[in-house]
């Protein structure tokens, strides 16, 4: 087990649960997408699953260590998260901002070595970014800055991956070749959980798949065990049709009012 979460539940303020009783697993080898309507608490169990926000009740384990034991420099040599927006603080060029990802392993006045350069310039590479490495980061598009970011994690070298809403900005070819790259990587052996609003590609990539609903998990298995018509039409608030594509993965087609039928 990678990363084990029990009974997560996260206020914020004086508001209702946020997040109310969640677990899940995120195992090596294997990819766990997270979906549902905005506000069912997909960002805050990212958050609270890389210890960025305050646990009302429930535990967080990695490697089967509780996370409060481990340093953050530490814990990022093991985990890297993708966050949902990020706004770019200094003009740096591409290939300094994937460095960053190197700060783990180097520390505060390490110069970076043949190993760190080795790593950044495979990331690059593997999000398709090695070409404008020389930019600095305000020039790039939203698509690109989402890429950037991603080669930065990848450059950390972690055995988990967690991505909050990774194919923000991105054109089809960038969102299939991203899931195509994480498929790879969890073939690999990473440990990969996904939160996305794309419950199609989730499905045809995601080994199993968790959907929330006000904070609490609607309904959790692997794709077709989730994504079944009344479930979705209860939780999104909007009727659906299920179908199934080539590979057997349930493909989700939002209806237009008069396409519904009873039963």
């Amino acid at each position: 087990m990678s990363l084990d979460a029990r009974g997560l539940a996260v206020r914020y303020g004086s508001s209702n649960l946020a997040l109310d009783g969640v677990s899940c697993e995120v195992m090596a080898g294997r990819l766990l997408a997270v979906v549902g309507p905005n506000g069912s608490g997909k960002t805050t169990l990212v958050r609270a699953i890389s210890g960025l926000v305050r646990l009302q009740r429930g535990e967080v384990r990695v490697e089967d260590k509780p996370l409060g034991e481990w340093p953050r420099p530490a814990l990022a040599r093991v985990m890297a998260v993708v966050s949902q927006g990020e706004e770019a603080a200094f003009p740096l060029r591409v290939d300094e901002t994937v460095m960053l990802g190197r700060y783990p392993w180097l520390g505060a006045f390490a110069a970076p070595g043949a190993t760190d350069r080795s790593a950044v310039a495979d990331a690059l590479h593997r999000c398709d970014v090695a070409a404008f490495a020389g930019r600095t980061i305000d020039s790039l598009s939203g698509g690109e800055w989402q890429r950037v970011r991603l080669a930065r994690a990848l450059a950390q070298e972690p055995r988990i991956l967690l991505l909050d809403e990774p194919t923000t900005s991105l054109d089809v070819r960038h969102e299939m070749e991203l899931f195509e790259l994480v498929r790879r990587l969890v073939d690999g052996g990473l440990a990969g959980l996904v939160i996305t609003h794309h419950i199609n590609l989730a499905a045809r990539y995601a080994d199993r798949m968790i959907l929330l609903s006000a904070g609490r998990i609607a309904a959790e298995g692997t794709p077709a065990d989730v994504l079944r018509r009344e479930t979705l039409r209860e939780v999104f608030g909007w009727p659906v049709a299920v179908t199934a594509w080539d590979d057997g993965s349930p493909q989700v087609v939002p209806l237009r009012p008069h396409e519904v039928r009873d039963g």
